[in-house]
């Protein structure tokens, strides 16, 4: 009796998706002198992007392609424009025109702001208009606008920087291209020894010393905050609860005015005398706190596993 043979059908999985030009995040800053263009490269370099500086424009397409082929983190560049690299070239919407008939998508971010506005940053520093030659700082800041005009019709952000400061333009710039989580405070709960000296980053520093110490608990001596016997006899001390608490509250509230004013990473620095059971139970205590409350917190142990 012949065996009827059956053929089992192997399953088709789409093949993953190539990724093509448009998947470059391609931004291309340019603007007046004096508008903003560093404080803008600058928070585009906090949310992740690699930011290419003075690019003459004649380079535009080539960097986009190198982006593209690096891949990963080059995946998301910034090229910053001024009048130096518009010595190489004028035809920035020219430039624009080509990257995105090879596919790319780039968005144009073009910094603005009043003449006045313009003048005032210009004398406060002493230095005179790049375009200026012999004539006044408002011959400079004209010809810099003739020479702009189509840049500023074509791009696709015009930020007005006359009346941001720094905090708020740096602010602005993040909720364009950041996300939420680039805005985010990041918070690093650090526990250490004092007889191995203070972290020289801390913005707080916390001292555990007032809790008893485990090390003259014979059982819990060669242990560590890590572990759950430390742990316990040390948040099971009159205060320590009360002291988390305290301290997670009081970075609560200061955490939404350190975002505001453009700090995206903060250091809690808490110490014991060795860095090995008291600061590190607390710190992770408190890193749980801070996380329960929805605040982005790591801990980290300077010194354990110093001794």
């Amino acid at each position: 009796m012949q065996e009827e043979c059956v053929t089992e059908s192997m399953p088709e999985f789409a093949p993953e998706p190539t990724p093509d030009e448009a998947d470059t995040d391609l931004v291309v800053v340019t603007g007046v002198s004096g508008g903003g263009r560093s404080t803008v490269a600058r928070a585009l370099e906090n949310v992740g992007f690699y930011v290419v500086d003075n690019l003459p424009q004649a380079l535009m397409l080539d960097m986009a392609q190198l982006a593209f082929e690096a891949g990963g983190a080059a995946r998301r560049t910034a090229m910053v424009l001024d009048v130096r690299s518009r010595a190489f070239s004028t035809d920035l919407a020219g430039a624009v025109r080509a990257l995105k008939d090879r596919g790319f998508s780039p968005r144009v971010v073009f910094v603005d702001a009043d003449d006045e506005v313009l003048i005032r940053r210009f004398e406060s520093v002493r230095r005179s208009h790049p375009l200026q030659g012999d004539g006044r700082l408002a011959d400079g800041i004209a010809a810099e606008r003739k020479l702009l005009e189509e840049a500023r019709e074509q791009s696709d952000v015009i930020i007005d920087t006359s009346h941001l400061n720094v905090n708020q333009l740096r602010r602005r710039v993040e909720e364009l291209f950041g996300g939420e989580d680039a805005r985010r405070l990041r918070i690093t709960v650090l526990s250490f020894g004092f007889k191995y000296g203070l972290p020289p980053d801390a913005d707080y520093v916390l001292d555990a010393r007032f809790l008893p110490n485990p090390f003259w608990v014979p059982e819990l001596r060669e242990h560590t905050g890590l572990e759950e016997g430390v742990s316990g006899y040390v948040l099971g001390q009159e205060g320590a609860h009360d002291f988390v608490a305290t301290y997670a509250s009081l970075i609560a509230t200061t955490a939404p005015g350190f975002e505001r004013e453009g700090k995206r990473y903060l250091t809690v620095a808490i110490g014991c005398t060795g860095g090995k059971h008291r600061s590190v139970a607390i710190a992770e205590e408190l890193t749980a706190q801070l996380r329960d409350i929805r605040l982005s917190a790591h801990s980290s142990h300077r010194d354990l596993g110093r001794e």
